[in-house]
């Protein structure tokens, strides 16, 4: 986090953060879907983890940004709401949604399989897994045996990608993977910089955007894998989710969607049609 790095190490946005904003409508025959309860209090109560740059992050006056932020944002306005955006521990929100503290969540969730059994998903972006290594290594993210690699807690490549990898280089006789975990996306590209790890593994938009604002430092390791949507979460059955799901297909087909993400350099992952639980089983 900012302040809390040593000198040269990458800040939340360098100058990054886009100056446009766009101005969207409500459009009354979507915002018609949005459960009365939900509606009477005018805004959307949405949980956030940060930082995770360029999904979810704080500019450097404290206020919450992010292509995240500015997508729920439109969403919200097209339903009539105003977004509320409450941050959280990222284990915290889908239980949050659940209990009905949170209509949804904005933070770069993962749908799949396994979470849809507890909570619906609208997908609004597609993305995948991006090693990084500093600039002139030789890192391979399929041959990464005895490596130390940086990952944000609780993501996918905490969880799921770099255990996995650790475990086929075990079953082939071979050192594991040490998995260095830090609590910001932040941390995990400061320590690769610091040279504290040999790699770090994140989400492409988290990966592309570590290397954009690393000036030179960082750069992709391998290509892109393990591409998979991601989605905003909602209470299983919620009627929020086909509302959920039409304000963001009028986004992408009036183009708006395809602006926001090309401000925060994101577009490679965008989509050109939302679904609920849209995971491969």
């Amino acid at each position: 986090m900012i302040g809390s790095v040593a000198t040269g190490c990458v800040t939340n946005n360098e100058g990054l953060v886009p100056a446009e904003q766009v101005k969207v409508d409500r459009v009354e025959e979507i915002a018609a879907l949005v459960p009365p309860e939900i509606a009477s209090t005018g805004r959307l109560v949405i949980g956030v983890n940060v930082p995770y740059a360029p999904n979810e992050f704080k500019d450097e006056s404290g206020k919450m940004v992010g292509f995240d932020i500015d997508l729920m944002t439109a969403v919200a306005s097209v339903l009539g709401l105003t977004a509320d955006f409450k941050e959280s521990d990222f284990a915290k929100i889908i239980p949050a949604i659940q209990a009905g503290t949170y209509n949804t969540g904005a933070s770069s969730f993962t749908d799949s399989v396994e979470r849809e059994k507890t909570v619906d998903f609208v997908t609004y972006y597609r993305a995948g897994i991006q090693w990084a290594q500093r600039a002139g290594d030789s890192i391979d993210p399929n041959d990464a045996c005895g490596l130390r690699v940086g990952v944000q807690t609780t993501t996918t490549e905490d969880i799921d990608e770099v255990p996995a990898k650790s475990e086929a280089c075990v079953a082939a006789g071979r050192p594991p993977i040490k998995k260095v975990k830090y609590d910001s996306q932040d941390a995990v590209a400061n320590a690769l910089i610091l040279g504290r790890v040999d790699a770090l593994s994140a989400d492409s938009p988290v990966a592309a955007y570590a290397i954009k604002r690393s000036k030179g430092r960082l750069e992709p390791a391998g290509e892109l894998f393990d591409s998979a949507p991601y989605g905003w979460p909602v209470t299983k059955g919620s009627a929020l989710a086909p509302a959920l799901q039409q304000a963001l297909q009028h986004l992408i087909d009036t183009g708006v969607y395809q602006q926001i993400v090309d401000n925060w350099g994101a577009g490679a992952g965008a989509i050109t049609t939302s679904q609920i639980n849209g995971a491969a089983g």
